[in-house]
């Protein structure tokens, strides 16, 4: 239980860096994932401050996530994760309006109670 905030953090940094890339990716103009289309837009993906700044949270995250396998069963920490998705999923509808389905409601509330569920272990 001690590492609760800890597994939090690392939760939290991941969902920022993800955040953070998105934000960033949608401010390149790729027209296709082709190879010399991708090289082509290197340099502005590269110099984005939001793919930059979310690389860097994403390096923070691991290390936290890190420290966190050296103190707590994978099988405890590892659940946790799944919360990004749930903040991910939330953002993407509250702030991107992106659509949620009903499967979707549905994963996201089974991945909150399976979390709940592995904390109490």
């Amino acid at each position: 239980m001690k590492y609760i905030p800890l597994i939090l953090f690392t939760v939290l940094t991941n969902f920022l860096s993800q955040i953070m890339l998105k934000k960033g990716m949608t401010q390149v103009k790729l027209e296709s994932l082709g190879a010399s289309n991708i090289l082509q837009a290197l340099p502005g993906i590269l110099l984005n401050f939001f793919v930059m700044g979310g690389l860097f949270v994403m390096v923070i995250s691991m290390a936290s996530h890190l420290l966190v396998l050296s103190k707590v069963d994978i099988s405890y920490a590892y659940p946790f994760l799944g919360l990004s998705f749930v903040l991910i999923t939330a953002w993407g509808y509250f702030v991107l309006s992106e659509p949620i389905s009903v499967y979707k409601l549905a994963g996201v509330s089974l991945i909150v109670c399976g979390v709940v569920l592995v904390a109490k272990s």
